[in-house]
């Protein structure tokens, strides 16, 4: 398994970046300043990874989304290693994820990465998206903010 930066001359695999983050708007705005990473099995984009700089010394994990058929594989767990040693590569101090209160699954995975919880942003899926969002029986109202302090 490989991971590459996406081309400039690729498009985006946007139905996948939806699965992570179901507003488009949102989704299009951090692809526009941030760096989009790939994996590709047999020509077909099964995962990506999306980081953009949050400060001068932290970058932030925007999205991290995984084909279907294809999770539970440890694809998400080296995307986000990758993302890790990448930003650290680049010189960042820090490396910050938010995810939804009611995302069992990734709140399990971050905090298997490394990452510690560090703040909650009440309503903030609420304010911010049009339509209720619902995962595991739960609504996703909260985002819960995680970090990592990289190496240097």
């Amino acid at each position: 398994m490989r991971i590459q930066r996406l081309k400039t001359t690729e498009n985006p695999p946007m139905e996948l970046l939806l699965t992570a983050d179901p507003s488009e708007n949102n989704v299009r705005e951090y692809l526009s300043k941030g760096q989009c990473y790939v994996v590709r099995k047999d020509n077909v984009v099964i995962g990506v990874y999306v980081l953009t700089q949050e400060r001068q010394n932290k970058m932030e994990l925007v999205n991290v989304a995984v084909l279907e058929h294809y999770q539970g594989q440890g694809i998400g767990t080296k995307m986000i290693q990758h993302a890790i040693a990448n930003a650290q590569l680049q010189g960042y101090q820090f490396i910050d994820v938010g995810t939804g209160n009611s995302s069992i699954d990734q709140l399990r995975l971050y905090q298997q990465c490394g990452f510690r919880m560090v703040k909650i942003r009440r309503d903030y899926f609420v304010e911010n998206y049009n339509e209720p969002i619902y995962e595991n029986g739960i609504q996703c109202r909260d985002m819960v903010r995680l970090s990592i302090p990289l190496r240097a």
